[in-house]
This record gives structure tokens, C-alpha cells and sequence, in this order.
């Protein structure tokens, strides 16, 4: 019976329901129980896949998967051998990707990002076409379809791999003084790990765990003592666990008496007093600097002022003065042609002092009488 086609045993059936003449419902419940024992038979003996693992694996990063994949082939399956290990896309609208088969007695790796890290467990050709993955990463989570064919007969089987990062060695601290009689928090954390991780808090020494103590939040890893006191005081310990791994700290909590909050006040206010007359100070010296640079600098504009300018040179200007008086000179005697003497007889001796020289010097011969001057018929009165 397992030989024939649906066609085929449909026809029967109608023929022999046609020359017995059987019934209408004799017709049905025949026909009924010979399709089934047909669909039975051809089940039994197709292709299977038997395994009968989980369908989802939960592996640490670093660790080895095994996704089984046994079959049993049917009687009429007499076709080629033909294994194939997909990695099933998330989207259905792209192809799966092919990573290792099994053809023609030879195994083929079409994934370069697992070359010695994937490989058959057992004999494909005996009915065993699981694998192993080795050596697991984060981006190795995704689920892994096989599927064996030998003509006629096709079965396949989904396996989806979670790989996992334990939580790394976590963090432990305390919010708070530490103060007796005030509110305490301890913290827990670890920096690396797939989610969830859960934080629980034990006490490990100094007596059982504060009854008041309360978990604010398993996630958080805060546990809170609301009024802290000396038997609080001891050494807790804080566990990180996800599904793969687990890891702990410690920290040894201390009561210390209350801080002098009124002396604390006191030493604020005297500090910010300091701070107030330090502010003071430097402006009064700012100004003070500013206000002697600009006094000197008035002092130094005064005293330019006073300052008399620069006299021409007593040469040439004994000599201008000569040209415009019409003065000669005859051997190292100076000559006028009028009879009026200049008031400065010695000019010529005291160019080059300074100007205050010269004006006593002008002053005493003015009270000095001075000789009677001869005239000169050729040259004038002498200067």
C-alpha cells in the first residue's frame, strides 16, 4: 500500500464501491479509515528529523553549542544525501544565509566567520547531522535551521542560540556618610553583561540583615537602611546574576557619630567672612594702583610742560643777525655801520651754555658801564 499513489487508491475505492453497491455511509467510513491508514504509513516511512532537544539554547560568550539535528530516513528515500544548515534571517523578505552543508560525501563551510569554530558531531551518512558550534560570540545569537533531503523525502528543524555575557565583577559603594541615624544606601553595579541581570544583597558578617533594610529595586542593585545605627555596621555582599554566570563584591559598611552640623554653620559663616574681607582688600589695592599711575602720570605731563624748547644754534644766529644789521668784521673785530649797540656784548663767548647762564650774564653786563667805542671811518663803530 505504501507503494501507491493517492490517485491510485482513490480509484480503487470508488471501483469497488461501485460494483458492491455498498451504501452511501459504508462508502464514507471506508474511504475514511483507508486514507488514514495511507497518510499513517506514508509519515512513518518519509523523512525525519527526531531530534528532540530544546528549541532554545542559552550558551555563555566562550562557550560551545550543540544544535542536534538527527534524522531517519523513509524506505522510498533512495535519492542523494543533501545537508544544509541555514542561518534564518529575522527579516522575511531576505534569503536565509547557507553556513555548511553536507553534498556528495564532502562538507562544505560557506561562512568564513566560522571556519574552526563549526563542524558535523557525527556521521551525517548515519543519520546525525548536528553540529557544534565552539568558542561562541554575541553576534553567533540567531537561530540555525537544518534540513535534510533525500529525494523524495525533505524534513527540517529550527534550533535559536542566545549567547550570553556574564556579568562582570561588579561595583560596590554606599550613598551616604555612613552617619548613625541617618539614611544609608548601598549600590551594585556591574559594568559588562546581558540583560537581565538581577543584584541581591546578603550580609556576611556583624549579625543578621537590618530589618528596616529594604530592596528598593533587584534591577538597580540599591538596598536602602532608613535609619542607620552600629548593628548595621558589617560586611555586605552584593551577587550579579543573569542566566549564565554570576559574580560578587563586597563592602564594609561603618557607623560614625553624627558631624557638629552647628560648628560646621559657624566655620561657613567665618570662611565666608574671610572670602568677604580678601574681596575687599584687593579692590582697595586695585584702586589705590590705579589712582598712583594716573598721579604720576599727571606729574610727568606737568614737568614736560615746564620745560623750555630747544634754542637754534648761537652761529647762525649771531650770523642773521649780523646780515640783518649790516654788522663786518676786520681782523677778529666785529663792526657796525649804525651807532646803537646790541645789549649782548658777550653772546658770541656763551652760545653754547645754558640759557640760564646767559641771562645772568646778560644781566651784569647791562649794570657794568661800559667804555666809550672810537669810530671807524672805513668800518663804523666797533661791536
Amino acid at each position: 500500500m505504501a507503494g501507491l499513489t493517492k490517485t491510485s487508491f482513490f480509484w480503487i475505492v470508488f471501483c469497488l464501491t461501485r460494483f458492491m453497491m455498498a451504501p452511501a455511509w459504508v462508502l464514507k467510513v471506508t474511504a475514511f479509515f483507508l486514507v488514514t491508514v495511507h497518510l499513517k504509513t506514508d509519515v512513518t516511512e518519509a523523512m525525519q528529523v527526531t531530534s528532540s532537544g530544546p528549541q532554545t539554547i542559552q550558551k555563555a560568550q566562550g562557550e560551545n553549542a550543540l544544535l542536534g539535528c538527527t534524522y531517519t530516513p523513509g524506505p522510498q528515500d533512495t535519492g542523494e544525501l543533501d545537508i544544509e544548515w541555514y542561518n534564518v534571517s529575522p527579516d522575511m523578505t531576505k534569503k536565509d544565509k547557507l553556513i555548511l552543508a553536507y553534498t556528495e560525501g564532502r562538507i562544505h563551510n560557506y561562512d568564513p566567520t566560522l571556519t574552526g569554530r563549526i563542524s558535523f558531531t557525527g556521521d551525517p551518512m548515519r543519520g546525525d547531522a548536528s553540529i557544534s558550534l565552539s568558542n561562541l560570540r554575541r553576534s553567533d545569537t540567531a537561530t540555525y535551521q537544518c534540513k535534510v533531503k533525500k529525494a523524495p523525502g525533505v524534513d527540517m528543524r529550527k534550533v535559536t542560540l542566545v549567547v550570553l555575557v556574564p556579568p562582570s565583577v561588579p561595583k560596590c559603594w554606599v550613598d551616604g556618610k555612613e552617619e548613625k541615624g541617618s539614611p544609608v544606601t548601598l549600590r551594585c553595579q556591574s559594568n559588562q553583561g546581558s540583560s537581565p541581570i538581577t543584584y541581591t544583597w546578603t550580609r556576611e558578617s556583624g549579625g543578621p540583615k537590618p530589618p528596616i533594610a529594604m530592596p528598593l529595586n533587584a534591577q538597580s542593585g540599591e538596598y536602602l537602611i532608613k535609619n542607620h545605627s552600629d548593628s548595621y555596621a558589617g560586611s555586605y555582599v552584593c551577587e550579579a546574576k543573569n542566566p549564565v554566570g554570576k559574580a560578587q563584591c563586597k563592602y564594609a559598611l561603618q557607623a560614625h557619630n553624627p558631624t557638629n552640623k552647628v560648628g560646621i554653620i559657624v566655620g561657613a559663616v567665618i570662611g565666608a567672612l574671610l572670602l568677604l574681607l580678601l574681596l575687599l582688600l584687593a579692590i582697595w589695592l586695585l584702586v589705590c594702583c590705579c589712582l598712583r599711575k594716573r598721579y604720576e602720570k599727571e606729574a610727568a605731563n606737568e614737568i614736560r610742560e615746564d620745560t623750555h624748547a630747544p634754542e637754534s644754534r648761537p652761529s647762525s644766529r649771531n650770523s642773521s643777525y649780523r646780515s640783518v644789521l649790516g654788522y663786518r668784521t676786520h681782523q677778529g673785530v666785529s663792526y657796525s655801520s649804525v651807532g646803537n649797540r646790541l645789549p649782548s656784548v658777550n653772546e658770541s663767548n656763551g652760545s653754547h651754555r645754558s640759557n640760564s647762564d646767559r641771562g645772568s650774564k646778560l644781566s651784569a653786563s647791562v649794570r657794568k658801564p661800559l667804555p666809550p667805542l672810537k669810530y671807524d671811518p672805513r668800518y663804523g663803530y666797533p661791536v
